[in-house]
Order: C-alpha cells, then sequence, then structure tokens
C-alpha cells in the first residue's frame, strides 16, 4: 500500500477514536462530526487508490460515487454529510446530537472504514 494511502487511514482511524472519546464524555455533535471526517478519509483513502488522486470536497454521497462503495451505505453518507455542514456552520440551522444518533454516526464511520480497508 502507498505511504499517502496508509496516512489517510491513520487519520481516518485517529478521527474515530477520537469521535469515540467524544461519545463517552456526551459531546455528541463533536463525535458526530468526526464521525464524519473518519469516514471522509477513509473514503479519500480508497478514491486516492482507485484513481491516483484525492479531491478536495466534503460531500461524503459524491465521494461514494466516486469510489463506488455497497449502496446500502448512501443514507448514511447523507446524513454524515450534514452533519458535517451542520456542525461547522453556526449559520445552517443546527441538528439535534442525541446518545442514539451519534452512536447510529459511529456505527455507520466503523463499517465504512472497515468496509475500506477491506478494499484497500
Amino acid at each position: 500500500m502507498k505511504e499517502e494511502i496508509k496516512k489517510w487511514i491513520k487519520l481516518a482511524k485517529e478521527d474515530f477514536e477520537t469521535a469515540k472519546a467524544n461519545l463517552k464524555i456526551k459531546k455528541y455533535r463533536f463525535a458526530s462530526y468526526l464521525c464524519q471526517q473518519a469516514t471522509e478519509k477513509a473514503l479519500k483513502a480508497l478514491l486516492l487508490k482507485k484513481t491516483g488522486k484525492i479531491i478536495k470536497i466534503h460531500d461524503l454521497v459524491e465521494l461514494e460515487k466516486k469510489v463506488e462503495i455497497e449502496e446500502n451505505f448512501l443514507d448514511s453518507l447523507d446524513r454524515l454529510t450534514h452533519t458535517y455542514v451542520e456542525s461547522r456552520y453556526p449559520d445552517i440551522p443546527q441538528g439535534k446530537y442525541t446518545l442514539n444518533e451519534t452512536k447510529e454516526d459511529v456505527k455507520t464511520a466503523k463499517e465504512i472504514i472497515k468496509w475500506v480497508k477491506d478494499n484497500i
């Protein structure tokens, strides 16, 4: 595996571990945001493997189209994309971040990171 791909996977894992730590201390918005970041970095690692380049976007659905992962992830990727926007920009209506929603984000990030690692 190319060194740059390894770096993207490493960052994805770090963001994911930090998301789980934030979940434990009930910082749900931060945990969900970091799940989006972990997922984005994992998808970019796969994109780098498939195309040899990275594109600077945060839309996980668009990234999914470029790397062609399983379609059953589309709704979860769309949700995480909205999480990114809501958590970053105060002028966007803020979603509610609950324990159950954030647990779902953690589950999604875990599944996608695993899927990417299995397919690199």
